[in-house]
């Protein structure tokens, strides 16, 4: 009795109600901040201490180690006295688990080595280095989530590349089962395939895992959805855990149809709505909800706040986006004088790209900060390549930044070759430059191939040309420099080559507007200025959190600043973009906040190079905070990275939208082969 007031202790009625459901498949639809970890311990706790139930018995699966760390603590802690803890892991560490266990039944042995991303492109540009290795990883992957073997592959494509990537991939699996290797994919795709061939190992599993609990069920694809059901063999005692409203990775494989069609695929379901709110004001909560309400594919439920109605919800409108940052970087200012930590402010954003201005207001306030989930604009590689062409143009003795471009875009010059040249450099007393530059071509050919001293004599001449263009231009000059060097080719037929090209837009346009502010100055004035922004000192004590708004779900904050929210940006707009995952991105960067929620958007921005006029985002009256007409626009069911069938060229990737009359038409990669097809004549997986 003192155990079960233990486990229910807190809990509200909806949440009792779940965790004592515990036969038969269940939903547990839970909003932001309504207490879901809680509701998962709790229901672990009442199987395990009160039903009976082994632990052993038990699986719980999660996202990320984070969670399923912060899971196992909170769970151990109310359980107690356990000999043997429940399991309770990410997808890929359970399928590690499994493939320990059971690999051997694919002929391979079960002392095998995990490789890790980085593993897996050296290992691809060891048989393959012409094609992009970025997009052959993404391919391989995506052909082991679909389940396709090298030889399925190869069959669908009709393209020359993509059968040479089919090709890649058939060597890349032949490398990892000869040394004895697994990536990623592996440890859901074999883990799958083993109980998918087996059935009764799949019996002997399920019978194991007699109790199942997904968490953040809405970020499941479809092999995990597989995977799921196959464990699910012998019972049908699966318990899931999401939030349709908060399904946001979509782009990168995630099915919002495999929570909004629990019910088909498990029959029988019951379903619990957990709508209390414990985190957020409640001034907050009515923005979020306003906003979310426009969503038409939802299983519905509306937050219900538990704390006070606190502060009103604060619109900053700025001129551009360097007021933007100035009037932030202000705001927050006066936060940390009022005593806030400043590990409790988060100002999130949908693209990168927008970080860089607010980095910049950051610095000039003194206001030290932390970048998540990536690197700070002017340390991007792009941005560091281009960096580093000015410096050269500015300074010929610069080799450290001349090794650093010589071979971008690539040139054929290997390490070997530059390594021979900056010795002879040395030994003259010269840098590369000038020692490339005056030396005699036959000179040079007697230290390199013929070709490669070719290629650098032509390098240091467009180096020249460049230079002479800045002296006589510098607004004109950036212009000149990515038309002679075509800068934006490196990151040709990579996986994140639009965001890349996107920084490069941004930078160039920072250099034009510099310029223009200051005509006087010369080049190596911007770059000094660049250096003032760039080298921040090394970040003591406390910081603020930047981050996207993917990057920023699971946590909260008391205070947030959301910035871009203008059309094209927070809504992402064209190219496939799907309208209501951008509202559940609008709706998740909402809610986490605690006491104080900034929405900021700007009159105009830098943005591809140039400055553009912005509107201001159609979110704002959905979510009731200004007056206005609604922008209602026909919303397609599909999206770009969506798996679509079609009943005569089969399984496909659709990698663009857009509208022909009132059709929406879909261009759908077909395993290599692209087409064109009409929404009405496909059906998505």
């Amino acid at each position: 009795m003192v155990l079960m007031e233990k486990i229910f202790n807190g809990l509200n009625p909806s949440q009792k109600d779940a965790v004592k459901q515990t036969e038969g498949p269940v939903l547990i639809l839970a909003g932001a901040g309504s207490g879901k970890t809680t509701t998962i311990i709790s229901r672990l706790a009442y199987l395990i201490k009160v039903l009976g139930i082994p632990a052993s018995n038990t699986l719980t699966l999660t996202f990320t180690n984070k969670a399923a760390k912060e899971m196992r603590e909170r769970s151990l802690a109310m359980i107690e006295d356990l000999a043997y803890p429940p399991l309770l892991c990410t997808f890929h560490k359970f399928g590690l688990l499994f493939l320990k266990f059971n690999i051997h039944l694919l002929g391979r042995q079960n002392n095998f080595v995990v490789i890790d991303t980085d593993d897996k492109k050296r290992i691809i540009k060891k048989i393959n280095s012409e094609l992009p290795t970025p997009l052959i990883a993404s391919e391989i992957s995506r052909y082991k989530n679909s389940l396709l073997t090298p030889d399925d592959a190869y069959k669908q494509a009709e393209l020359f590349n993509y059968k040479q990537i089919a090709e890649i991939y058939g060597a890349y699996e032949v490398y990892l089962k000869e040394n004895n290797l697994v990536d990623f994919d592996d440890l859901i795709a074999l883990t799958y395939k083993l109980l998918n061939e087996n059935l009764e190992l799949a019996q002997a599993t399920s019978n194991k895992y007699q109790y199942i609990m997904i968490d953040e069920y809405q970020d499941t694809n479809e092999l995990q959805l597989k995977l799921i059901q196959k464990l699910c063999t012998t019972h049908n005692n699966i318990c899931v855990v999401g939030d349709d409203d908060q399904s946001i990775y979509g782009w990168r494989g995630a099915h919002i149809r495999n929570i909004m069609e629990f019910d088909q695929d498990f029959e029988g379901a019951k379903i619990f709505k957990l709508e209390e709110n414990y985190r957020s004001q409640a001034s907050i909560l009515k923005v979020a909800n306003a906003l979310i309400e426009h969503n038409r594919s939802r299983l519905g439920k509306q937050l219900i706040a538990t704390r006070s109605k606190g502060e009103e919800v604060s619109v900053l409108n700025s001129m551009d986006e360097n007021e933007e940052a100035r009037k932030i970087a202000s705001k927050i200012q006066k936060l940390l004088d009022d005593g806030v930590c400043a590990q409790e402010i988060a100002v999130l954003y949908r693209v990168n790209v927008l970080s860089r201005s607010i980095e910049e207001g950051l610095n000039r306030a003194g206001i030290n900060y932390k970048l998540v989930g990536g690197l700070r604009f002017y340390d991007r590689a792009e941005i560091k390549d281009l960096i580093s062409y000015l410096r050269v143009i500015t300074n010929s003795h610069d080799d450290f930044s001349l090794k650093r471009i010589v071979n971008k875009p690539k040139r054929g010059l290997g390490k070997a070759s530059i390594e021979k040249i900056e010795l002879a450099a040395h030994a003259n007393r010269t840098s590369i430059y000038e020692y490339v530059k005056t030396v005699e071509l036959t000179t040079l050919v007697a230290l390199v191939k013929k070709k490669n001293a070719i290629t650098l004599k032509k390098f240091i001449e467009n180096l020249d040309e460049v230079a002479r263009a800045a002296e006589e231009s510098t607004y004109e000059f950036i212009d000149i420099l990515e038309d002679t060097f075509h800068l934006k080719d490196i990151y040709k037929g990579t996986q994140d080559e639009s965001e890349r090209v996107l920084n490069m837009d941004e930078f160039y346009g920072l250099f034009r507007d510099f310029i223009k502010k200051s005509p006087e100055f010369a080049l190596d004035e911007f770059l000094n200025e660049l250096t003032l922004q760039s080298e921040q000192d090394a970040v003591e004590g406390e910081s603020i959190y930047m981050m996207s708004i993917h990057a920023s779900k699971g946590l909260e904050f008391e205070h947030v600043f959301i910035i871009g929210l203008e059309e094209g940006f927070l809504p992402l707009i064209g190219d496939g973009s799907d309208l209501e995952e951008e509202r559940r991105l609008g709706y998740v960067s909402m809610t986490r906040a605690k006491n104080g929620l900034t929405l900021s958007y700007a009159g105009s921005r830098f943005y591809k190079g140039r400055r553009s006029d912005l509107t201001k985002s159609r979110f704002f009256n959905e979510a009731g905070l200004c007056e206005g007409s609604l922008i209602v626009e026909k919303n397609t069911a599909f999206k770009k990275g969506d798996l679509v069938r079609h009943k005569v060229f089969g399984t496909g990737r659709i990698n663009g939208v857009s509208r022909v009359g009132k059709e929406f038409k879909l261009s759908i990669n077909f395993a290599g082969t692209q087409r064109e097809i009409l929404a009405s004549f496909v059906e998505r997986l």
